[in-house]
């Protein structure tokens, strides 16, 4: 039977993703590889109080995800991780260490639009304009209105394509 390792986890980057060797490199066969650390709040009761902890994990992203998210991962950048722990076991001068961390299978960005200084603009990138109609009802040149695409003014034509 197989066991099952896997891990879900949402939270905040506690650094900005460097150009430096430790936190994004190319491994010698030229697959990318980033190393972050986010920050996951949780709350509990403690008698009659809730206390807030913090817990820090590392996480490593392989591959295009990593390349394609570079630009994205910023301090404080709300990010969801799906992978798995890995226990890293070394030894130095004799004494023996150990460390787990999360290798991401799935990396989401989260977070809304006053993160990550996008100026505004929704996730697609385009910004929705009012544009009024004019005192004879035309809709002025280069809207984005549905109108344009019937070749008139009436955006709810009687021919209906389908």
């Amino acid at each position: 039977m197989t066991d099952i390792n896997q891990v879900v986890l949402v939270g905040r980057l506690t650094r900005d993703l460097g150009n430096d060797e430790r936190s994004f490199a190319y491994t010698p066969n030229g697959q990318a590889r980033a190393n972050v650390s986010i920050a996951v709040n949780r709350s509990r009761k403690n008698g009659d109080q809730w206390v807030d902890e913090v817990n820090y994990f590392d996480v490593t992203i392989w591959g295009k995800t990593a390349e394609n998210l570079k630009p994205y991962l910023t301090k404080g950048k709300q990010i969801a991780i799906e992978g798995f722990l890995k226990q890293d076991r070394w030894e130095k001068d004799g004494q023996k260490f150990s460390r787990v961390s999360i290798t991401a299978n799935n990396v989401q960005l989260l977070g809304g639009k006053s993160e990550g200084g996008n100026n505004g603009q929704q996730a697609g990138g385009y910004t929705p304009r009012f544009q009024p109609r004019t005192q004879s009802g035309d809709v002025p040149a280069n809207s984005m209105d549905d109108s344009a695409q019937y070749g008139g003014n009436d955006p709810f034509p009687e021919d209906i394509p389908f």
